[in-house]
């Protein structure tokens, strides 16, 4: 993202130097009422209806009435576009509750608050990560999880490298459940049959338990061959899986696999509070 155009010394383009207030905005052209936010603001409609692939110059143009040409005066690309799109789906981090206290409960309102973010606005899932942020929102997103380890003893390259983990665990399954559920809304089927379904799957690709398998009647007599041995069992722990019922029959609640993983991240980081004395 940054270019080395902005006039502040900030390296950044343009338009974001207009989005932290450090740039004058551009003056109306001939066709009033055209601004930076009203831009933004058709992109991220498009992007919502009919998904991040919609968005161009070209398409968001004709959802404003405008030559494409008129949008260049504002934002000089479609990357440039995508940053301030995201920028504005964000918004500024909401304040926390009061009873939200210690670095764990602070990290991890954090992470709630981020994934509510993506659940509210998923084409944000499908826009790559090209560069740092360097976005009004994004950086105060960034101060706010920086912060949360604030009396942890931690030094900074250590906070970047947690938070950087909690975000990317916080991305990484909000994009999973996204395409799960998109998968199984294709289908027309409830997640309680898709999952029963695989499970049935597994279980024929995997067969039966080759011990069950062995030759019944024992060799006897004098030189009388042994029976075959079983055959290795290829999938032990898969067959253990479905002999618990648990591949078939998932927790209900949408969230509880964000909340396990949730907390096994936690629990890293503070075995590396613990070592760290």
């Amino acid at each position: 993202m940054p270019d080395g155009r902005g006039g502040g010394g900030t390296g950044l383009p343009p338009s974001l130097e207009v989005a932290w207030g450090l740039r004058e905005r551009p003056a109306k052209g001939p066709r009033p009422g055209l601004s930076l936010g009203r831009i933004v603001d058709a992109a991220i409609g498009v992007a919502a209806a009919e998904g991040i692939g919609a968005v161009s110059m070209g398409r968001v143009a004709k959802e404003l009435g405008v030559s494409t040409m008129s949008l260049y005066r504002y934002v000089s690309a479609r990357d440039e576009l995508y940053v301030l799109m995201q920028d504005a789906a964000y918004g500024p981090p909401p304040p926390a509750p009061g009873d939200v206290t210690g670095w764990r409960a602070r990290l991890e309102w954090w992470a709630h608050a981020q994934r509510a973010v993506f659940h509210r606005n998923l084409w944000l899932l499908r826009i790559p990560i090209s560069s740092p942020p360097a976005s009004p929102h994004a950086l105060s997103w960034m101060e706010r999880g920086l912060a949360a380890l604030d009396g942890t003893g931690l030094d900074e390259s250590r906070r970047i490298s947690v938070i950087m983990l909690v975000g990317g665990y916080v991305r990484n399954e909000a994009t999973l459940m996204a395409d799960l559920t998109a998968a199984v809304a294709a289908r027309g089927e409830t997640p309680a049959e898709v999952m029963r379904r695989y499970e049935r799957t597994v279980g024929a690709l995997i067969g039966p338990d080759p011990a069950t398998g062995t030759d019944p009647t024992p060799a006897t007599g004098p030189g009388a061959e042994p029976g075959p041995a079983p055959a290795p069992d290829r999938y032990p722990a898969l067959r253990h899986l479905l002999a618990s019922g648990a591949l078939g029959e998932p927790d209900d609640s949408p969230d509880a696999e964000f909340e396990f993983g949730l907390r096994c991240v936690l629990d890293g980081v503070e075995a590396l509070l613990s070592r760290n004395g």
